[in-house]
């Protein structure tokens, strides 16, 4: 396990968890490290969720979820990785199963203060603290959080940083979710900030958006009331209101709605005809 993934260093605390309820599973991470999200965050719908991290190895993530795919237990695919890995004293994994089975392992040689937490469903890891407060923090979050498999997640990133976080500050972060079950490239979630002053608030403003677009695309009415508590833009607004109006068979407000889109720009009703052929905007036909 070398190379220069192997050497990269990704000190920093995480989550990895599956939501009871939904089934979904997940992992998120902050770090003062640039772009942490792509070498620390690993998940597979209906296998399960991987956190590669600490002076991380990035193969981890795939070979564990692998491991998992095959049968194994997490703590039967973790104590495999670790015994073929000769630095497995500076690694930080943890890892979670379709069945909410966690397993997680702190190397010795990991900077300080470093440790982990487990518990149902979930682990938190974290190294290079201020305290070795910053993962119980975490575990207290998640398990308090309520909401989405995501939002309880980022409630524990920040939590972490609110026990002290990185003695070095913060730089990136990123969130991850997948399916109860699907194909390997279908998600829930993909969200990353590899380089930000404020990088979970900005995370948070990113998933705001992100329940925003699936609250118009995927939602049912209210469609334009949840764009506005989501903050999305007035043209985002007002699609989403002329969504609720279609589909509450109100033509004449649907026309009205449209009337100022088109006015901006005229290929709007192009965009109306394709969606009502696709079954998601009706009566437009009638709208344009």
């Amino acid at each position: 396990m070398e190379g220069e993934d192997a050497r990269r260093v990704a000190l920093t605390y995480s989550i990895v968890a599956r939501d009871v309820d939904s089934g979904e599973l997940g992992v998120a991470v902050q770090s003062r490290a640039f772009a942490c999200g792509a070498p620390v965050m690993w998940a597979r719908p209906g296998v399960g969720a991987v956190a590669t991290q600490a002076f991380g190895e990035r193969s981890y993530g795939p070979l564990g979820l692998d491991l998992l795919a095959a049968g194994k237990t997490p703590e039967q695919a973790l104590a495999a990785l670790i015994t073929a890995d000769e630095q497995s004293d500076v690694r930080q994994v943890a890892m979670v199963d379709a069945d909410g089975a966690v397993a997680a392992h702190t190397g010795a040689a990991c900077i300080p203060d470093a440790g982990h937490q487990t518990g149902e469903g979930y682990s938190v890891q974290a190294n290079i603290m201020r305290s070795p407060e910053v993962w119980p923090a975490m575990a207290d979050a998640f398990e308090s959080a309520g909401g989405s498999l995501a939002r309880r997640m980022l409630a524990a990133l920040e939590a972490a940083e609110q026990a002290g976080g990185d003695w070095r500050g913060m730089q990136a972060t990123g969130l991850l979710v997948v399916p109860s079950e699907g194909k390997p490239w279908e998600v829930v979630a993909d969200l990353r900030v590899d380089d930000h002053p404020a990088p979970l608030k900005e995370l948070r403003r990113l998933l705001d958006l992100r329940d925003g677009y699936a609250a118009i695309y995927e939602g049912q009415a209210p469609r334009g009331e949840a764009a506005r508590a989501f903050g999305m833009a007035e043209g985002d607004v007002g699609l989403a209101d002329l969504l609720d109006a279609a589909h509450a068979g109100d033509v004449d407000r649907a026309r009205a709605l449209m009337a100022p889109l088109l006015a901006e720009e005229p290929r709007w009703a192009l965009l109306v005809r394709v969606l009502g052929a696709r079954g998601l905007l009706p009566h437009a036909d009638e709208i344009v």
